[in-house]
């Protein structure tokens, strides 16, 4: 049995409104076991004898016929999550910036995501990483800075979320508090 993250893509936000008991109860019955969500943004550990792969098409199924929209989850052992978050390369907390982590699953997709470090302004910080791109920005400028703008193309839907370090830094913790 191996624990997993699953990482459910624009939950709470933008008119998908799921209750996070509901979210576990149908992980549970679609066969994960140890179920936990972290916070209400969509972060859900839970033990499966799949693979990644089998996981996140699980879980997307899941969540379709239990809630009727169409759900995106990137999955990832929970070993890789501690990695990523470990790997930060900026200072983690910076007065006045929000740290952020896109999980990317398509290569093509992380490299064009990658690339806009060569577009970004003199406060925001891209770099990539393993599967991941690696973000800081100004607070009160997420969504106007070069990946903030970009991101919210419907082609970045299925392999793409991004998560603040800190929500990523919990999801760890809770892992290793499991053990």
């Amino acid at each position: 049995m191996t624990r997993f993250v699953a990482f459910l893509r624009g939950v709470n936000v933008g008119g998908v409104n799921l209750k996070m008991a509901e979210v576990a109860a149908a992980f549970e019955d679609a066969g994960f076991t140890a179920v936990k969500t972290i916070l209400a943004s969509g972060n859900v550990l839970l033990d499966s004898d799949g693979d990644v792969t089998t996981v996140r098409r699980t879980a997307e199924q899941a969540l379709r016929e239990r809630f009727g929209y169409d759900a995106w989850v990137l999955a990832y052992d929970a070993a890789t999550v501690a990695a990523v978050s470990a790997g930060y390369p900026f200072e983690r907390e910076v007065e006045g910036h929000h740290s952020y982590v896109t999980f990317v699953t398509d290569e093509q997709v992380l490299d064009e995501l990658a690339a806009l470090a060569a577009d970004a302004g003199p406060e925001e910080k891209i770099e990539r990483g393993e599967g991941v791109v690696y973000w800081q920005v100004p607070k009160s400028a997420t969504l106007d800075t070069t990946i903030g703008k970009t991101m919210g193309k419907k082609r970045y839907k299925s392999s793409t979320t991004t998560r603040n370090l800190r929500t990523l830094d919990k999801v760890v913790r809770s892992v290793d508090s499991a053990r």
